[in-house]
């Protein structure tokens, strides 16, 4: 297949090396700009931003012009918030504390139609605004929106090959951040975290299974990938503008009152 016409979630599961940043500002020009500069995905953050469905919706249609993947981190895995994004034209759906096998197979129903649950309507832009036959908009939407389960909580762990194991789950990711707070840490790279990430990516391997993780650079990411993981967050829009507005406000102080 051509790789124009392959969808984020067929390159999620051939295991492509695929690089994204969370989107957290509520406007259209942050993703506009990554697009630019060919990142590959945006997960556009629901559940830790101020963004609502109408900033959603604006954000993801920058994606659409720059042929970026479109993901969302939604508040929680309910059918009808997973629904909105993927009718919106989100590519997939990051979903926080997947824990049990059960709670698996609610977000994997909300997302697809002939072997879930999910909601009919093709008048939206997942469905080119009604030019497809019913048929058509089943095939389609059913072959491309990715489902990630975020494994950030440690009874997830033992109930890792029942969650791997829920068919229509496309992939993982390690939630390091909420894991480090579940074992009363407070730095990254803490020794439980560390074991869980090993036992995460160790289980998602054994299952077929691609990961996903949020990097904290370089050197981190080089570690991850030895672990498997593939689709690597790499920052966020408010830390790449903070980061770039703290470097260039230091340099030009230095010069000018040296």
């Amino acid at each position: 297949m051509n790789e124009q016409s392959q969808t984020f979630r067929e390159k999620l599961l051939e295991g492509r090396f695929l690089f994204g940043s969370f989107m957290k500002i509520a406007h259209t020009m942050p993703t506009e700009v990554l697009g630019s500069l060919n990142y590959d995905f945006v997960v556009i953050d629901e559940e830790h931003a101020p963004i609502n469905r109408e900033s959603t919706d604006r954000i993801l249609l920058a994606c659409k012009a720059h042929g970026m993947g479109g993901l969302v981190r939604v508040q929680n895995g309910d059918a009808s918030t997973i629904l909105s994004v993927i009718d919106c034209g989100a590519d997939g759906v990051l979903v926080p504390h997947v824990d049990s096998a059960a709670k698996a197979r609610e977000i994997v129903s909300a997302a697809r139609y002939r072997s879930g649950s999910r909601g009919y309507s093709a008048t939206t832009r997942a469905g080119n605004f009604g030019s497809r036959t019913i048929e058509a908009h089943l095939d389609q939407q059913d072959a491309s929106i990715a489902v990630i389960a975020m494994i950030e909580d440690p009874p997830a762990l033992d109930q890792l090959d029942e969650i791997l194991a829920v068919k229509g789950l496309d992939a993982v990711f390690i939630g390091r951040g909420d894991l480090t707070v579940a074992y009363g840490e407070t730095k990254a790279g803490s020794v439980p975290v560390k074991a869980a990430s090993r036992k995460i990516a160790g289980a998602a391997r054994a299952a077929g299974k691609p990961i996903c993780v949020m990097t904290g650079g370089a050197a981190d990411a080089g570690e991850l990938a030895e672990l498997g993981a593939t689709a690597f967050i790499v920052s966020s829009d408010q830390t790449f503008l903070r980061n770039a507005a703290a470097s260039a406000l230091s340099a030009v102080r230095e010069t000018v009152t040296r």
